[in-house]
């Protein structure tokens, strides 16, 4: 995807969280750290030019939610979790760059409820590449990728990267063998 094709997926995404709410100040978007904590700050920013409507917005990290984090040898890297509102009753949005197992997913839902209980849990990601392991869906895709599981998806995100961009790229340790 180019930035063209994701600046045009935001404005979509934009549109597709508010049109099923009567009430959109009942909606909180929340970014998974990393890449998905930018994602939902250009949606916000995009709800507020085109509607002229301020949303919650928080971030998440799902470090030590993760069923895996025990088992990995070097030590995890903890980014910030800030949700500076109630999610009682609210309609979350959570954002991610790509849906893969659905093992992140997972995480991040038992820890929202550990902040609150919404109304409901929705789950938005740029790329959808499959290889699930649990039987998780996201509700908002901006396109979906089938790829080998030898290959990874790269979501850069301009903040980060200096470029907007998807790109599928082989796993460097699978070159070598």
């Amino acid at each position: 995807m180019s930035a063209e094709d994701l600046s045009r997926t935001y404005l979509r995404f934009a549109h597709q969280f508010l049109e099923p709410h009567d009430d959109p100040q009942r909606l909180a978007l929340i970014g998974m750290q990393t890449r998905g904590v930018y994602m939902g700050k250009r949606i916000v920013e995009l709800i507020e030019q085109e509607f002229g409507l301020q949303l919650d917005f928080g971030v998440l990290d799902v470090t030590f939610y993760r069923d895996d984090f025990r088992t990995k040898l070097k030590m995890p890297e903890v980014k910030v979790t800030e949700i500076p509102f109630d999610l009682y009753e609210r309609d979350v949005i959570l954002i991610d760059d790509v849906l893969y197992t659905g093992r992140t997913v997972r995480s991040a839902m038992d820890a929202l409820m550990d902040y609150g209980r919404p109304s409901s849990i929705k789950f938005c990601c740029m790329v959808d590449r499959g290889h699930r392991e649990l039987p998780i869906c996201a509700d908002y895709v901006g396109t979906k990728l089938p790829t080998h599981v030898k290959e990874e998806v790269s979501v850069k995100v301009k903040e980060l990267d200096d470029e907007d961009a998807v790109y599928i790229v082989k796993n460097p340790d699978e070159e070598e063998q």
